[in-house]
């Protein structure tokens, strides 16, 4: 492993951050130089980002963390286009009303995570829709365009597959990669951005930004990126049973969020104590070499020192008891997913199926039926095997029915 001076660099190429970098040697000297500021692109297609997108968060979170100032840049711009990489189409298109909802669910996640401020070091957080909105057409294409080579552009990853693929790539998205490069000039301008970071797909777009940089500015930038981030048995990073792994409550609550990281790989444990955490690497090391049921210990140590980042101390203390209350003592924790229903409901009736879906145990009720044809349904602790079964007000202990998919997941039903 490389020998770097700079804090930042010696603690993400330690912690498995780095896949790629433009120049490591000059990013290095310029990291210990002075304060360096670095920004990382989101662009606002959904209201919360997800597991997915943790690996960036915590780049600049070390970044700040080392003394120098992350840029947050919001793609209000952006998202209108659709970032071709890593897609096999189009995204679907959103409004200004869409785009601006989402801006500001995704707000709310950085604030868990980055300190903002004023000061040399705060983060900042920036909209490309500031400067892409206001473009005009031809003067944009006479200053910028002329700098792109459309037989590079083809080159790229992002482009290559989908052609390669014979999948539509829209002129629209094909654009896409001008005008990421195009915010790195910008932001240079603006804040002094000297780094660009992302994940491993954005690379072509991050080297066209450095590009453009120089040649219209004569100024020397950095790219760097991070790995794709998939599990020991070959899935990608973010999603579990229940779909993507929010990072905001209102999506999925601390309970959830600890559990995905509970149920953690063991060949993953270490790699992810190292990403996802601030543990000591003397530590992170204790703990991945801990054996057979040992290992869930340390499974557990992840699940709270992740949710403690995302959702706070207290959400992840909570989550942690819930869990040893339902899983070691065999009682209901108070953190449990709660689906309320009314009285009149129960007293009709409610179908098992609908209950495991409407409780986020099961996607659809086809799901829901396979899980129970299956042997994996549980209502308060008791297996069922008949799909028609329905809930009832009888089947309420201390005015709650559990209901189960298999050994780890739990919610509750509570009549309102």
């Amino acid at each position: 492993m490389t020998e770097y001076r700079s804090e930042f660099l010696r603690t993400i190429a330690a912690r498995g951050f780095i896949h790629q970098c433009t120049d490591d040697q000059g990013l290095d000297a310029v990291l210990t130089a002075g304060v360096v500021p670095a920004y990382i692109g989101f662009d606002c297609t959904a209201d919360s980002l997800h597991v997915g997108s943790l690996i960036q968060i915590l780049l600049l979170r070390h970044l700040q963390k080392a003394g120098h100032k992350p840029i947050v840049l919001m793609g209000g711009g952006t998202t209108k286009i659709g970032d071709p990489s890593g897609k096999d189409e189009a995204r679907q298109l959103l409004t200004d009303a869409q785009i601006a909802t989402n801006l500001a669910g995704i707000r709310d996640v950085f604030g868990r995570f980055l300190t903002f401020g004023d000061g040399p070091t705060d983060a900042i957080m920036v909209n490309n829709a500031d400067w892409l909105d206001g473009l005009s057409v031809i003067p944009f294409l006479r200053d910028y365009g002329r700098h792109f080579s459309v037989n590079r552009m083809l080159g790229f990853d992002s482009v290559r597959m989908r052609l390669e693929r014979e999948q539509p790539l829209s002129f629209l998205e094909f654009n896409y990669m001008i005008l990421q490069a195009y915010d790195f000039l910008e932001l240079n301008r603006r804040c002094g951005c000297l780094l660009q970071m992302g994940g491993s797909d954005q690379w072509g777009n991050i080297v066209s930004g450095i590009e453009l940089t120089r040649r219209v500015l004569g100024k020397e930038t950095f790219g760097l990126t991070s790995p794709l981030i998939t599990t020991a048995s070959g899935a990608k990073m973010g999603k579990s049973a229940q779909g993507a792994v929010w990072l905001n409550a209102a999506r999925l609550g601390a309970y959830d969020y600890w559990q995905f990281w509970r149920n953690t790989e063991d060949g993953d444990v270490g790699r992810f104590l190292r990403l996802f955490t601030e543990m000591p690497l003397d530590e992170v090391a204790r703990l991945e070499q801990l054996g057979g049921t040992e290992i869930n210990e340390a499974k557990k140590v992840l699940a709270s020192e992740a949710t403690r980042l995302a959702h706070g101390e207290a959400a992840a203390a909570a989550a942690a008891e819930t869990a040893r209350r339902t899983f070691d003592e065999g009682t209901q924790g108070d953190a449990l997913p709660t689906l309320e229903l009314p009285r009149a409901e129960m007293e009709a009736g409610a179908g098992l199926l609908d209950l495991l879906r409407r409780a986020g145990l099961c996607t659809t009720n086809g799901e829901a039926r396979r899980l129970v044809q299956g042997g994996g349904a549980r209502i308060n602790d008791a297996p069922v095997s008949d799909p028609a079964r329905v809930v009832t007000l009888a089947d309420l202990e201390d005015g709650l029915v559990k209901l189960s998919a298999g050994k780890k997941r739990h919610a509750l039903v509570k009549v309102g």
